[in-house]
């Protein structure tokens, strides 16, 4: 007897339909086919055990299966359900009739209970999209495939439910879940705030800008300053993940297997910081099957690193394209996968080895030499992407000890949703152009038009303070967006002035 189930299978961001084909026939043997792996194969021993411990059996005759289409590599343990609810259909174990109407995946233990399985919520989007009545899947990953609106979802805890389930023998309640009530009662649920934060209004003032256009930031700073707590509040001022956005982030989260038990949708930035040591793979992805990297776990979110020179020079430059077309792709031998990779960069850095500004009247601090081989660790072209420089100095006792809180989250919220409103309005008719630092080059003069004013300015500080060519455009784009805070259509002499002021390394004779 011939019977077909269905499963999926993730291939970055999305999924595939895989129909799991099961006859039964004379004889006595066991075929899988259709290009499965390791994890696939040890099934057939996983079943067989499933079955016996809930009081059924593995058919002892010729079993063949076939996972379809043949040419697309099937991995993991998630088709261990799949595979045994067409065997037990095929062998006339349980009724068959619905079978085919149902998305079926888990991983099986020895008992037959089930273990969770990564990337449910684009299996559960491509189920709908197939036409499938429902999904049965672990219940652990019930919740993120629940807020697939028209899709029953049900939560299984065991194979015997399933069983049941299409035997009639008992019924199973589907899973609810509101995705706009759950999208509304969660959003922007932070911990952190800006005004724990004493002092610092100038490092404050250039994250607020850099949140406003989009931008990326490095913050340079002796320890203990500051720099971590700023950074980790970032994501407080951004303006709110739209229900698209959270859908898109929550589907990287869900294939990475980051989700928890009980979080259906990711309705806050995501704040990524991955320590120096990170290798290239695991900060960009890839791996012999291909998984999102931080790069991607931050997409619409924040991604942090501390300590930039500490980072293999190798991990930062294979982060610059990324940073430029805001996805990553991964390439193997018979497969390519693209992951969307659209974050803002924020990192930060001391000064020197010893953490301190170079200060040629203190012997005990680091020699120029010293400091300049040190920041060289930083490339050029991953500089050139970074629009912000901001140097985070120590704060004053009396600010330290001050009762006096500064502006919330909340407050520089707002500021930051107007000017970006301001910037969708400016972009609507590009399809890939969303913030101030998303502008390209040839768009520069167009948006980011200056008055003589402006102009001399801009020419005086370039040949007074040394700064480079790739300065140019950054210091349009900043002040572009200081404007846009400000809500003035012109870009004013007082923005570019101000957009100078945040180059501090490319200034010649920075280091004093």
């Amino acid at each position: 007897m011939l019977v077909k189930t269905f499963g999926s299978a993730v291939y970055g961001v999305d999924a595939i339909q895989i129909t799991v084909e099961v006859n039964v026939d004379k004889g006595l043997n066991f075929h899988l086919v259709g290009l499965p792996d390791s994890a696939v194969k040890e099934s057939q021993q996983r079943i067989t055990a499933a079955l016996k411990n809930i009081e059924y059996k593995m058919p002892g005759k010729t079993i063949t299966i076939n996972m379809a289409p043949a040419d697309i590599k099937k991995e993991g343990s998630a088709y261990d359900l799949t595979i045994a609810i067409g065997i037990l259909a095929a062998s006339g174990q349980m009724e068959s009739n619905s079978v085919s109407d149902y998305v079926i995946m888990g991983e099986l233990s020895l008992d037959g209970s089930l273990r969770p399985i990564k990337g449910a919520l684009p299996i559960a989007i491509r189920a709908k999209k197939e036409g499938f009545i429902g999904f049965f899947l672990p219940s652990q990953n019930a919740n993120e495939a629940a807020i697939v609106e028209g899709l029953e979802v049900y939560a299984i805890e065991n194979i015997k439910q399933v069983i049941d389930f299409f035997d009639g023998d008992k019924a199973l309640l589907p899973v609810e879940r509101n995705l706009k009530t759950l999208f509304e009662d969660k959003i922007n649920q932070y911990d952190l705030d800006f005004e724990d934060v004493k002092g610092q209004e100038t490092a404050k003032r250039g994250l607020e800008i850099a949140a406003a256009g989009g931008h990326n930031i490095i913050m340079i700073g002796p320890p203990g300053v500051g720099k971590t707590m700023l950074a980790k509040r970032l994501p407080t001022i951004l303006p709110p993940l739209s229900l698209n956005e959270a859908l898109e982030t929550t589907k990287i989260h869900s294939v990475a297997g980051k989700l928890g038990n009980e979080t259906a949708l990711l309705t806050s930035r995501p704040f990524r910081s991955p320590h120096h040591t990170v290798s290239d793979v695991a900060l960009v992805g890839g791996g012999s099957n291909p998984q999102p990297g931080e790069i991607s776990m931050a997409h619409n979110g924040v991604l942090f690193l501390d300590e930039l020179p500490e980072f293999s020079r190798s991990v930062l430059e294979v982060m610059r394209q990324p940073l430029e077309d805001r996805e990553v792709t991964i390439s193997r031998a018979k497969s390519t996968v693209t992951y969307p990779s659209s974050f803002m960069l924020i990192a930060s850095m001391n000064p020197s080895p010893s953490g301190y500004f170079y200060d040629p009247n203190d012997p005990n601090s680091d020699s120029e030499q010293v400091v300049r081989r040190y920041l060289s660790k930083v490339s050029g072209p991953l500089l050139d992407r970074i629009d912000l420089h901001v140097e985070v100095n120590p704060i004053p006792y009396d600010e330290l000890s001050s009762r006096q809180t500064g502006e919330n989250s909340q407050t520089v919220r707002e500021r930051v949703i107007k000017a970006r409103e301001i910037q969708s309005l400016r972009y609507a008719q590009y399809d890939h152009i969303h913030s101030n630092a998303q502008i390209p080059p040839k768009e520069i003069k167009k948006v980011c038009q200056i008055d003589e004013n402006g102009n001399q300015i801009l020419k005086r500080a370039m040949e007074a303070l040394g700064l480079s060519a790739r300065s140019y455009a950054r210091i349009l784009k900043v002040a572009r967006t200081i404007a846009d805070l400000e809500a003035s259509e012109s870009i004013q002499p007082s923005h570019i002035a101000e957009a100078i002021q945040y180059r501090s390394l490319d200034r010649e004779g920075w280091l004093g």
